[in-house]
């Protein structure tokens, strides 16, 4: 039995906390926010086109508040909305040539953090984590 100090929620929540934290210390914080950098970093490494649905998948975040990100981010000058060619009903998200110019600073930033995150932690044990979390991801998801 786990006990009360020691519970599985508990733990990723205040994980998830000081993640949040640190994504938003971070030195482009100045342009724009932790979770907008981060967003920016999914867009600029993807080959194919981005929807909407995409962010929400990739985040698990709900589509409300996906719409609020990509909301502000297109007012901060870093996406534009552009429709498919294919279908002019679906609107793709497309980076600004602006944020292209923070493209290195992003991938920096978030290259550290995940660094930092990991220090001291064997990769056997990374496995075993991320079987554990995707593991709890499938049992919130049933």
């Amino acid at each position: 039995m786990i006990s009360l100090t020691q519970n599985a929620a508990r733990y990723v929540s205040k994980l998830s906390n000081k993640l949040r934290r640190k994504l938003d210390m971070l030195s482009s914080r100045k342009e724009f926010s932790g979770s907008q950098g981060r967003t920016l970093h999914f867009l600029l490494a993807q080959t194919e086109d981005v929807f909407q649905k995409d962010i929400e998948e990739e985040y698990s975040i709900r589509p409300s508040t996906a719409t609020e990100l990509l909301k502000q981010m297109e007012k901060n000058g870093l996406i534009v909305r552009e429709p498919a060619a294919y279908d002019n009903r679906l609107k793709k998200i497309a980076v600004t040539d602006k944020a292209l110019l923070y493209k290195q600073q992003v991938v920096e930033d978030l290259t550290a953090l995940e660094e930092t995150l990991v220090k001291g932690i064997s990769e056997t044990d990374l496995k075993v984590f991320f079987k554990v979390i995707e593991k709890m991801m499938d049992n919130l998801s049933e």
